[in-house]
């Protein structure tokens, strides 16, 4: 359980790489509701919808998604989700896929959705940017359902008015991506690109007058299966083991 843990660490720090720093969140007035449908990214299989509401510096954040992949060594395989800023406010196309890997990267996808806003997180996790490698507070599993109310940085608030802001979810299984999956990330080569490469995405926009029912009644349900994250453990070890698992599995399968 430990190992698959692991899987991410080093990834989530190469999408962190590519995030805004955290800005203080500022007041706003009234109250306001976004939402989106997420669409599959690189043949994932997976499906979802997000709600947001806003009401002052305070966003409550509803996702719900299934079709993901489920498990790595026998434990829920983690999802880290954000929220995309600063860019065009938009899931990439096929066009996006560059080098014509039949895989649309974190990297080929970010002059569309742009760089993290907030780090959808469970429980009193960092919501920042910084938040993107704190694996133990991120979903795991086929099916995320997720409900949260956090502070929101300006830069996020901004963004969601003026419709530029993305719900990125990330990780996919090498087993149904094409051949190009398996071959080192853009991101951190020392693991499968597929481990760092996004699964599902929706542009927010805002909702009806009245807002959605969302229809959750509960916050969190998959962190209990990612305590399997020490809380002590070190970059440095995450990312070692990272590339253990790695040619691990890669000697099993020859």
């Amino acid at each position: 359980m430990k190992k698959t843990a692991l899987l991410l660490a080093a990834p989530a720090l190469g999408i962190s790489l590519v995030a805004m720093g955290a800005m203080p969140a500022m007041a706003h007035d009234g109250a306001h509701a976004y939402e989106t449908t997420l669409d599959e990214i690189n043949n994932s299989g997976a499906t979802g919808e997000v709600w947001i509401d806003v009401e002052g510096s305070q966003a409550t954040v509803t996702l719900n998604a299934s079709g993901l992949a489920a498990e790595f060594d026998g434990a829920p395989y983690p999802h880290v989700q954000h929220i995309h800023i600063g860019a065009m406010g938009t899931c990439p196309s096929p066009d996006a896929d560059e080098n014509g890997d039949g895989i649309i990267s974190t990297t080929e996808g970010g002059p569309s959705y742009g760089e993290i806003g907030q780090t959808l997180s469970i429980g009193d996790a960092d919501k920042s940017p910084e938040g993107a490698l704190d694996l133990m507070a991120a979903p795991g599993g086929d099916t995320i359902t997720y409900e949260e109310t956090f502070d929101i940085s300006e830069a996020t608030a901004t963004a969601l008015h003026d419709g530029t802001a993305v719900v990125v979810v990330h990780g996919l299984d090498p087993a149904t991506q094409p051949e190009g999956a398996t071959e080192p990330s853009d991101l951190v080569p020392e693991l499968p690109l597929a481990a760092t490469s996004p699964a599902l995405c929706g542009a927010l926009a805002m909702a009806p007058a009245g807002g959605v029912d969302t229809g959750v009644t509960t916050a969190g349900d998959n962190g209990a299966e990612m305590g399997f994250v020490a809380l002590g453990a070190t970059l440095a070890a995450m990312t070692a083991a990272g590339i253990y698992v790695v040619r691990r599995r890669t000697a099993n399968e020859n």
